[in-house]
């Protein structure tokens, strides 16, 4: 029989030995793993489900392009399969968002400010960067803009209000709008307080 106070397999990594000498809490450490190959892409269920230290996963478009034999072009139009898997199986397996590739033609400005356009549609929460350049580009795409902050704060007081008179669904400025819209306002102004209380 295990002692109550024998460690976790967790408790016994390298990582933990580290987080433990440094003060930290077990487990504080947490690993992003990016997926970059065409198996990887295919065991998202599993990698997504793993749990051990996993908040989060990211893309690898370089190294998956290379490895599936894609041609990797300007408007990413191939890599919407593996973007998409990305997304659905992380919800699935209860993460987070996960993180979009790097984009290497770093001249591209317009292409790659689409291409942060397009990771946030899909779902993504943010972008890995390789040039400082990026930075700011990709913060300015995930971040809410006023107009969208404003709408999200109409639609939540609007909503609240007619929840309240008993009807669970409205309209707001000829937009249509329920639990699932509300909830999606309510996390746009909970990412800009977040964001606006980093300064």
């Amino acid at each position: 029989m295990q002692s109550p106070d024998a460690p976790t397999p967790g408790e016994k990594s390298g990582l933990a030995q580290l987080e433990r000498k440094a003060g930290l809490e077990i487990g504080s450490i947490d690993l992003m793993p990016i997926v970059e190959t065409g198996l990887g892409v295919s065991n998202l269920k599993e990698i997504a489900g793993c749990r051990s230290r996993l908040r989060r996963l990211s893309f690898g478009a370089g190294d998956y392009t290379l490895d599936v034999g894609m041609r990797w072009s300007l408007d990413e139009a191939e890599l919407a399969h593996a973007r998409a898997a990305m997304v659905v199986e992380s919800r699935a397996g209860g993460l987070e968002p996960p993180v979009d590739t790097v984009f290497i033609e770093l001249r591209e400005t317009e292409a790659f400010e689409a291409s942060a356009r397009r990771a946030l549609a899909l779902g993504f929460q943010g972008k890995l960067c390789i040039h400082p350049s990026q930075v700011g580009p990709v913060n300015d795409a995930f971040s809410p803009t006023e107009e969208e902050t404003t709408r999200a704060r109409r639609i939540v007081a609007a909503f609240d209000e007619a929840e309240a008179a008993g009807s669970a669904s409205i309209q707001v400025d000829g937009y249509f709008v329920d639990y699932p819209i509300v909830e999606k306002a309510r996390r746009t102004l909970a990412l800009a307080e977040r964001i606006a209380a980093r300064g």
